[in-house]
């Protein structure tokens, strides 16, 4: 064989496994981002959506073409206290500072089990992820199968390393910890599926308002917004009200009206109508304006358009009937300041949750960094 052609082959040879080394070098830095590149990455990602409207606005069009309850006022909403409170420099360090990030974490596949009640509700969890250095393996809702990759597509723009952190997937495999969240019935499978694994497994949970009845008209509008905000779907949407003996209900009926656009959704509509109707026929006594109604009711979770209402005599006893029900409670709403066995907010607030309102209460960034 000439000594030329050996040369040459030599070199392609030599080529070829220089290429397959580097290729597997970046391989490896991808899934190894640095605590600080993966904050920087979000960092940038905030003021990259900030200063794109336009798109966003383009995909919360789809989004809500795919699910009418996913209107453009409410995902407009929640992309925007998703920039301004979970992408937001200073509150992502505070978050990240409470705990020990190893850039040397043993770095695991998170099964990520996503509910749809209503836009992006399952970013929290992606969030936490990506920032504990893992990979997320993401099942999404049918019900939210848009704005998530659209945010995730964004991130792998502004940093191509963030790629190999995050896996669409129809069905998990090959997963070392699951994160899933459902109805109670869901959750009955999810614990049994993947009772092998360690897993956080949620469940409904609900949100109620104490009222004392001093409460001015901003307060009783800031009720409001938790009401109605997506519809009421949300865990942290406003389901009953607990009020005292002698409490005036017009007062608030008549603040609540200030809602009554809502009524132009026709799914929300339909669902008003089909309440009352039963109301009516089943001659149960409600309270009622434009565009909502209160029933009294001991159960925590509400029909649609519905708002359950229980009187209370003695404050103390609430706040113990509360506490003994916190497995059931996402957050209870109120102008007086509650005690700490309750996770507690101010009204109007039930729907603004920030980094470290972890649902369930189960602190998922913990869970995470103990894998």
């Amino acid at each position: 064989m000439p000594l030329f052609f050996i040369s040459f082959l030599f070199v392609v040879i030599f080529f070829e496994f220089c290429q397959t080394s580097n290729q597997a070098d970046s391989s490896n830095s991808i899934n190894h981002m640095l605590l600080e590149e993966r904050l920087s990455s979000l960092v940038k990602l905030g003021r990259f959506l900030a200063d794109t409207p336009e798109r966003i606005d383009q995909t919360i069009r789809i989004a809500e073409a795919k699910n009418r309850w996913f209107t453009k006022d409410n995902c407009t909403i929640t992309v925007n206290s998703i920039i301004q409170t979970f992408l937001d420099p200073d509150a992502l360090q505070s978050f990240t500072s409470s705990y020990k990030i190893s850039d040397t974490l043993d770095q695991k596949r998170i099964g990520l089990v996503l509910a749809g009640n209503i836009p992006m509700v399952g970013f929290h969890d992606i969030l936490c992820t990506f920032l504990s250095g893992h990979i997320c393996q993401i099942k999404l809702s049918e019900k939210d199968n848009v704005l998530i990759p659209f945010f995730i597509d964004c991130l792998k723009e502004i940093d191509d390393r963030t790629a190999a952190f995050f896996v669409f997937t129809e069905r998990l495999r090959d997963f070392d910890a699951v994160i899933a969240t459902g109805s109670d019935n869901s959750a009955m499978y999810f614990e049994s599926y993947f009772s092998k694994y360690p897993h956080i497994i949620r469940r409904n949970r609900h949100a109620v308002a104490v009222l004392t009845g001093k409460e001015s008209e901003d307060d009783l509008m800031d009720v409001g917004r938790d009401v109605f905000r997506y519809f009421g779907l949300g865990c942290r949407s406003i389901s009953k009200v607990y009020v005292p003996d002698d409490y005036d209900f017009n007062p608030i009926m008549a603040q609540l009206d200030h809602f009554k656009d809502i009524m132009n959704h026709s799914k929300y509509k339909n669902n008003f109508d089909y309440n009352r109707s039963i109301y009516l026929l089943n001659g149960v006594e409600h309270f009622v304006n434009d565009c909502v109604m209160m029933v009294r009711n001991d159960d925590l979770m509400s029909r649609i358009a519905t708002i359950h209402y229980e009187y209370y005599s003695d404050y103390q006893e609430l706040i113990r009937k509360l506490a003994a029900q916190k497995d059931q409670l996402q957050c209870v709403s109120s102008s007086e300041v509650l005690t700490d066995a309750v996770p507690f907010v101010g009204l109007g607030q039930s729907q603004c949750p920030n980094l470290v309102d972890f649902a369930d209460g189960v602190d998922t960034m913990q869970f995470l960094l103990s894998l």
